[in-house]
């Protein structure tokens, strides 16, 4: 796993060419993101969108649908590849279907993203982290974990690898989210919880004690169904 801290995050090289997996409208937020990077510091060349399920239109947001995972994987050009795909689970497959040595996944951050000010956080590649988010000290995020719009992260949070939070979702100090777990619009976890790998907590529930794996949980306190 290739590892970074904030204090020695780059936005990437002048004219890297970057691809979005996701075609929807996470993908196109994403692009929205990737061009707030762009003005702050002009890194990335936008060539357009791959998915496996081909779009209605030759074109998303202006820039055209350039094929699947595996027209991805037959590129001879070395591309940097932001997966803008919300499920944990679906996200994981995608990436374990993007196999070629030619493709890299860069941590994309948005620029108004708000940070503790010693900035003691862990990315993994291919992390997403959207507008309007804040994240204070020693938090670790493994690969490919999506943070989107207004979340909020405390102290010592770890996020393992393809984990989802949705808009305006709060992970408090010392709570743990497993690998692949998501968090829906609004949801909760109170300090030094861990919820199990693979789970799922729906919109606007409070996890107060932890979740065990691959389980669903819902309400105020959330109860697994």
């Amino acid at each position: 796993m290739t590892t970074l801290f904030f204090s020695d995050y780059e936005a990437g090289e002048t004219g890297t060419p970057l691809v979005i997996f996701g075609a929807g409208g996470l993908g196109r937020e994403v692009l929205h993101l990737v061009r707030q990077l762009n003005a702050t510091h002009p890194a990335w060349d936008v060539r357009g969108f791959y998915d496996d399920v081909a779009p209605t239109t030759p074109t998303v947001a202006g820039l055209p649908y350039l094929g699947t995972s595996a027209d991805l994987n037959a590129t001879a050009e070395p591309l940097a590849v932001a997966v803008a795909v919300g499920s944990s689970a679906s996200r994981a497959a995608v990436v374990g279907r993007l196999t070629s040595a030619n493709l890299s996944f860069p941590a994309l951050v948005h620029p108004q993203v708000v940070l503790g000010p010693e900035q003691r956080i862990a990315l993994g590649e291919g992390c997403i982290v959207q507008q309007g988010c804040i994240l204070t000290c020693d938090i670790s995020l493994g690969r490919f974990v999506l943070l989107n719009l207004g979340c909020t992260v405390g102290h010592d949070a770890v996020l393992e690898d393809f984990c989802s939070l949705m808009p305006h979702a709060n992970l408090s100090g010392a709570a743990r989210l497993a690998a692949g777990c998501y968090l829906g619009t609004n949801a909760t976890v109170i300090q030094g919880v861990r919820v199990g790998e693979g789970s799922i907590v729906g919109a606007g529930a409070v996890v107060v004690r932890d979740l065990p794996p691959h389980v669903t949980a819902v309400g105020v306190p959330a109860r697994a169904l």
